[in-house]
């Protein structure tokens, strides 16, 4: 099905009362977070440990699928991995960072950002599709529910039409909560790229929010989501193409919003609570406490023995000696691959998998 997309913005009033009071809903729990979030005083944890959260739900919605003991494991032991899901997954967490880096630095969310984000995923320097070809079938039939773009020069067109967009709040001025999910379709419609224009697309959510300055950090991820209403989303994506049905979609990513706000929030909680409780007992039993080794574990659900020497700059029997008493004394579970040792922070472990199957 081919289908004409058009430069934003819609010629349609978006901005309903019915979108509004959802987007003030959401806006609340959104500001919660945001709240939250910068009271945990290394934010580096959340951003490291909702991320890979993130990277996995996210490559989940693609079919991309791994277990979180794989990703862990990975980021100690690259070179045990033989999952090609694992690896592509773990991209993911390096394209998320390195598009905070760019927007950090920049406060701009600009089409060269936007390649470099997909270039790390993907690990190709393509870029935007020059070939004809792309379509976007139905998973279960194989049929041809839509044709993007197919010319190089119409795609360049919508995508500096849509940087404009995303960048210049006097072109296209709307609650920025409605113009995410503007950007989102608009991005996903025009696939400019061969392969991960899905993810790529799903990363420029939560930059944008950093971007408006909605957020501080990364930490708003509306993948598992998605993953929840897969079919709702493409039927919605397809909706707004077929028949203009903008507020149904809007409702639809606003819900999101809300309910992942939601949902992180109680995980920052958990998260915080168990850091704060690892720390007051590891303070209380051994004089080898520090705050350096509480933000190493929670870091990285699970470490190794290379991780604490080189944080706590201590040799590496001393830096054995320190996890195999807190694998003795429960804090950690201690395993093996291969002839290494690593170590599982099991309260963060449980709360990163709970409500999940894959374990």
């Amino acid at each position: 099905m081919y289908f004409d997309l058009k430069e934003l913005p819609p010629h349609e009033d978006l901005e309903t009362k019915e979108v509004l009071r959802k987007a003030a809903r959401a806006h609340r729990y959104l500001a919660e977070l945001k709240g939250i979030s910068a009271s945990i005083p290394n934010q580096e944890i959340i951003i490291n440990t909702l991320s890979i959260q993130e990277a996995k739900d996210s490559s989940a919605i693609e079919n991309i699928i791994t277990t979180h003991d794989d990703l862990f494991k990975e980021r100690l032991f690259p070179e045990y991995t033989t999952n090609i899901a694992t690896k592509e997954v773990s991209q993911y967490v390096v394209a998320l960072k390195t598009g905070f880096e760019l927007v950090r630095k920049k406060n701009l969310l600009t089409n060269n950002h936007v390649i470099q984000i997909q270039s790390e995923l993907e690990k190709n320097r393509a870029g935007f599709r020059r070939l004809p070809g792309t379509e976007l079938k139905n998973e279960q039939t194989g049929e041809t529910v839509y044709t993007p773009p197919q010319s190089h020069d119409a795609i360049v067109r919508l995508m500096s039409n849509l940087e404009r967009v995303i960048n210049d709040d006097s072109f296209f001025d709307v609650d920025p909560l409605v113009k995410m999910a503007i950007i989102h379709y608009q991005f996903e419609s025009i696939h400019p790229f061969y392969d991960g224009n899905g993810r790529t697309g799903r990363i420029i959510n939560v930059l944008y929010l950093v971007l408006k300055e909605l957020l501080d950090i990364p930490i708003l991820y509306l993948s598992r989501y998605i993953v929840g209403t897969k079919s709702d989303y493409y039927r919605l994506l397809q909706g707004v193409r077929d028949s203009g049905s903008w507020q149904e979609w809007i409702l639809y990513m606003l819900e999101g919003v809300e309910q992942t706000s939601r949902q992180t929030i109680n995980v920052v909680h958990l998260i915080s609570s168990a850091l704060m409780d690892y720390k007051h007992r590891i303070r209380a039993e051994y004089k080898f406490y520090s705050q350096d080794l509480i933000n190493n574990l929670f870091y990285h659900p699970y470490t190794k023995i290379d991780f604490l020497e080189k944080a706590l700059k201590v040799s590496r029997l001393t830096a054995t000696k320190y996890l195999d008493t807190l694998s003795d004394d429960g804090f950690l579970q201690k395993e093996k691959i291969g002839r290494s040792n690593y170590y599982i922070n099991i309260a963060l472990f449980h709360i990163l998998t709970a409500s999940t199957s894959d374990e």
